[in-house]
């Protein structure tokens, strides 16, 4: 097979990755038969519209089947020619919740109560869903929840942290909608974004029994310096019952279980399997990386750059290959500087063309499986070996953009932003490296 310029193979590579994780492909094969009483269906996260179609497409069309779920506005492809809608797909806001959000997870809620041991519960669960399936605990406000996640995510917290604080303020996230739905069975089946492919992580765990705490999520908040209400704080303190989510051998989750249906080293494996066809040695140095996305960025320049001198432990030419979930910490910018745009892909980016330092013979790629980094419309972003040069040409200095985090205006202005609009999947980051 002929081997791809590295632009167009970069490309080809993240496409491979991402029609690996794609529902209509992975959730077929794990779809069980229909129960002897209803089905009920619900779920969240930026893939749930797909696997509603997936679903459909597939389950008997005389078996009943009912049910909502929802995904990120813009989120739901068009539905599969002659497949009848049968369950409601909602939009909402993503990373920061809305009130379209908190309407969707009043009304998830309602749909598993008073259900029978012969119903089931189907949960299609995929990443996004700790936004999109928000349902405060009582004495916390919509507005509350909005500013301790936008805090959260400026914070450079990771998934689980993040995670932990969301689990201990809602009614329906760590194992919660598992115990409403009792005494019915209830199957999740999750695409993993996290690192680890913990179901009890993944969307924060509505299904699954969670073995964290209130103190715990205190702890968090307190670290990283985020404001939570008094409310919050008192209740965590006095290890209020109410507050705490179902834990492991809570015998309303003892008709739960969860498969994973696609992880992110699914996909990697899928970008690795088509460099090998080219002839590429393909090395996937993990699935599960994190750390500040501009540090990780310079981490893979170092290994890049050992190989492309011909002393590191990769021989080339080679794609170097890595998954997980960064993060971006924002920290207060000078006075007269203003925050700018990107996600954790553009800022890998930034952090990797500036450790590369215009090495010949070496690319890079870095986007989000969603097809958007951040909040913005890209997927993501290439560096090239005259990234530096060109940028240089045009005005644009590395260090600055890294300073304000303007990682979508540096790579616009070069024309190397990766777009791809929402892919309807989520297998977090994907990141890759050819040394040619």
């Amino acid at each position: 097979m002929t081997v791809p310029e590295p632009r167009a193979g970069l490309r080809a590579l993240f496409d491979a990755a991402v029609r690996a994780a794609q529902p209509a492909h992975v959730l077929p094969a794990h779809l069980p038969p229909p129960p002897k009483g209803r089905t009920v269906v619900v779920g969240a996260g930026k893939a749930a519209a797909a696997m509603v179609h997936a679903l459909e497409a597939h389950w008997p069309s005389d078996a009943p089947l009912s049910g909502c779920v929802v995904t990120r506005y813009g989120h739901v492809p068009p539905r599969p020619a002659g497949v009848r809608a049968r369950v409601e797909i909602r939009e909402a806001a993503h990373p920061v919740p809305d009130a379209a959000g908190l309407a969707a997870a009043e009304h998830i809620l309602s749909l598993v109560q008073g259900l029978t041991p012969d119903d089931l519960v189907l949960c299609l669960i995929s990443g996004g869903g700790s936004a999109l399936l928000t349902l405060p605990l009582d004495g916390i406000t919509l507005a509350d929840k909005q500013a301790i996640n936008q805090a959260l995510l400026h914070s450079g917290a990771h998934i689980g942290e993040m995670n932990t604080v969301r689990k201990h303020l809602s009614r329906i996230k760590g194992g919660r909608l598992a115990a409403a739905c009792a005494p019915a069975s209830v199957l999740t089946l999750a695409i993993s974004d996290v690192p680890g492919d913990d179901p009890a992580v993944i969307a924060s765990g509505p299904t699954v029994a969670d073995d964290s705490r209130c103190s715990e999520a205190l702890e968090i908040v307190e670290r990283y310096g985020i404001a939570v209400p008094d409310l919050v704080r008192r209740a965590w303190l006095a290890l209020d019952p109410t507050w705490e989510t179902p834990k492991p051998g809570d015998p309303r989750l003892a008709k739960a279980r969860v498969q994973v249906i696609a992880t992110p080293l699914q996909s990697l494996q899928a970008a690795a399997d088509l460099a090998a066809s080219w002839g590429l040695r393909a090395h996937i140095l993990g699935d599960a990386m994190e750390g500040e996305s501009v540090e990780v960025g310079r981490a893979h320049a170092s290994l890049a750059l050992a190989a492309a001198q011909g002393h590191g432990v990769f021989e080339r030419p080679c794609v170097l290959l890595s998954g997980g979930e960064t993060t971006v910490t924002v920290k207060p910018l000078p006075e007269g500087e203003a925050l700018g745009r990107g996600g954790r892909a553009g800022e890998f980016c930034l952090g990797l063309a500036q450790a590369l330092q215009g090495q010949a013979g070496v690319w890079g790629l870095a986007a989000d499986t969603d097809g958007i980094d951040g909040i913005e419309d890209n997927a993501g972003a290439l560096v090239t070996p005259d990234s530096l040069a060109r940028a240089t040409a045009l005005g644009l200095d590395v260090a600055t953009h890294q300073r304000r985090h303007d990682a979508y205006a540096y790579f616009q202005g070069l024309g190397d932003l990766v777009v791809t609009g929402p892919t309807h999947t989520n297998v977090n980051d994907f990141r890759a490296i050819w040394i040619a």
